[in-house]
């Protein structure tokens, strides 16, 4: 492994872009620590320490701890985030998007300006909540219209410019930029979390043979989880492909044989992504406004909040925790659906002379195609469920409260092993060996 990083920084290409990707990760670091003019970050600190629900540290999570300091990147990329799924949700409902989806190069280009834009009103809309919400009730120093519009400016100029920076690292840096801004805030966050959970389960044991027995187990489910996430990573099923032979000019070609790669979690980490955001974010914006009622639509939030969940005393509320299961099982459909086409990979195997032994050109073989595709994404569907339900599990019935949880450490782990493949594939290229093979 240490001959592997001596081998990344010979090269110059290599050395160029991780560098740029670590100087962008410490903007956002200092980013994170700069605070929003005129806010009252002690009043913020003080009501973010006496909130109940889960809501927040989900988002405290996500923003690597820049909402809890109230920096100027405290909405960080949450508003991207939900700017794409709404976006590839329309492309269901509005033909004109899904032609845009097929058009190529061109038609990404203005998939992504489409997605910026709704970003921003997004930003703007989570930032007036901030600055109105909390502004009312001590949140700025001076509750004035000048001081609302400057945190609404402030929080929407911050969220664009991660939005900017991640979008710089995919093209001068290392991996996907979007990607690699979420879990630099993940990261920041695990130490201290870590050693709460320590100090929660092992510091307060009775005797030294059940501190070693509760840190054990504490390492043994983190590595179990790492362990899984990976092959869920790694896991493909290989569809063996024959290529007829043919003559071109006086020579015989073809005749090869190759394989059609599957993952088995072909949408990889935007499942758990979009149905933790689409569950938490009726939460964050109620909290946002100021609501701490009673009614109906409290009840609503309980049953969404993951902190309600897996409880004894309060069972009932485990009933959200099914929808989001059949959020992320449907979102692993849908994204695949989107990132891999059997119509046209089929069309490429029928124009190259391949086939697939046992199975007919054309029709045939498209359904052939979705039958395994729509096998394997259940199959990665139950994975992620179980890495992802775990720790509500742990959170509910043990109160083990951590913020990382199962959702952020298949996102770390998924961003982490993505990054190293394509560090790897590029040291390749320089009959270097990779991480992988080393």
């Amino acid at each position: 492994m240490l001959e592997s990083v001596k081998n990344v920084f010979k090269v110059r290409e290599i050395r160029i872009k991780l560098l740029f990707t670590l100087l962008m990760l410490l903007v956002i670091r200092f980013g994170s620590q700069l605070p929003v003019p005129g806010v009252n970050r002690e009043y913020f600190s003080n009501w973010f320490a006496a909130q109940t629900g889960d809501a927040f540290s989900f988002f405290d999570a996500f923003t690597g701890g820049s909402f809890l300091n109230m920096s100027v990147l405290a909405l960080n990329i949450t508003p991207y985030i939900t700017s794409s799924i709404i976006i590839q949700l329309l492309t269901i409902a509005i033909p004109k998007l899904e032609e845009l989806q097929k058009e190529g190069e061109e038609g990404r280009k203005i998939m992504v300006a489409i997605t910026r834009y709704v970003t921003v009103a997004l930003a703007v809309l989570e930032g007036s909540a901030m600055a109105i919400g909390f502004g009312r009730q001590g949140l700025l120093e001076e509750y004035n219209a000048f001081n609302v519009i400057l945190v609404i400016c402030t929080l929407t100029a911050g969220s664009a410019f991660l939005m900017w920076i991640g979008e710089q690292i995919t093209v001068h840096g290392v991996g996907n930029g979007i990607s690699i801004v979420l879990i630099i805030n993940i990261i920041s966050r695990m130490p201290q979390e870590i050693v709460g959970l320590f100090t929660q389960f092992v510091g307060q044991a009775e005797s030294v043979a059940m501190k070693a027995v509760a840190a054990i187990l504490i390492i043994a489910i983190l590595v179990a989880m790492v362990v899984l996430v990976i092959l869920l990573n790694d896991a493909e099923r290989r569809i063996p492909v024959q290529y007829a032979q043919k003559i071109q000019g006086r020579r015989l070609v073809g005749g090869a044989n190759s394989v059609i790669p599957m993952k088995v979690n072909t949408a990889g980490v935007m499942p758990i992504i979009f149905a933790s955001s689409l569950m938490e974010f009726p939460v964050l914006i109620s909290r946002l406004a100021g609501y701490n009622g009673t009614g109906i639509w409290n009840e609503i939030l309980l049953y969404l909040s993951s902190s309600s969940w897996c409880r004894p005393s309060q069972l009932k509320y485990t009933a959200g925790l099914f929808l989001y299961i059949a959020l992320l099982i449907f979102f692993a459909y849908f994204y695949t659906s989107i990132s891999f086409n059997p119509i046209e990979i089929a069309d490429n195997l029928k124009k190259r002379g391949g086939f697939i032994p046992g199975i007919r050109p054309g029709r045939p073989t498209i359904d052939y195609l979705n039958r395994i595709l729509k096998y394997i994404i259940f199959i990665g569907a139950v994975g992620l469920t179980i890495v992802g339900v775990l720790p509500f599990f742990f959170r509910g019935v043990f109160n083990a409260s951590v913020s990382f949880g199962g959702t952020s450490l298949i996102i770390v782990v998924s961003v982490v092993v993505e990054t190293i493949k394509q560090i790897e594939s590029m040291m390749m290229v320089r009959n270097y060996k990779g991480f992988l093979n080393s």
